[in-house]
């Protein structure tokens, strides 16, 4: 199992969710985060005053599924994300050694 972190455009949101659900990847956790990367912030006015914003916010989508989904989720995230701009955002993907449902005590594939 991997588990997948995207880091995209809040307006991508929607549609990557719905491009996930079309191959059957429906389990996810959404945090709404801020962050930077070369594109350094940037700078807003204020009542007159030109401040700079350092942090931009950002969606962080994570996902666990098995090895055989990753290069699916992967491209679907890709698709739906990719604008061609800075900012577009990254994907890691980790192994993950176990996975436990509460609930039932199912492990591993049967608990993603």
């Amino acid at each position: 199992m991997k588990k997948i972190e995207a880091i995209i455009k809040p307006f991508k949101m929607d549609d990557i969710r719905e491009a996930l659900a079309e191959i059957d990847i429906n389990g996810m956790t959404v945090s709404e985060v801020k962050g930077f990367g070369r594109q350094k912030g940037h700078t807003e006015l204020y009542r007159g005053a030109e401040y700079m914003v350092d942090f931009l916010p950002k969606v962080k989508i994570e996902l666990v599924v098995k090895d055989e989904d990753v290069e699916r989720c992967i491209e679907a995230i890709m698709s739906t994300a990719q604008t061609g701009k800075i900012g577009d955002g990254k994907i890691f993907v980790t192994p993950v050694e176990r996975v436990i449902r509460i609930r039932t005590g199912e492990e591993d594939d049967e608990a993603v």
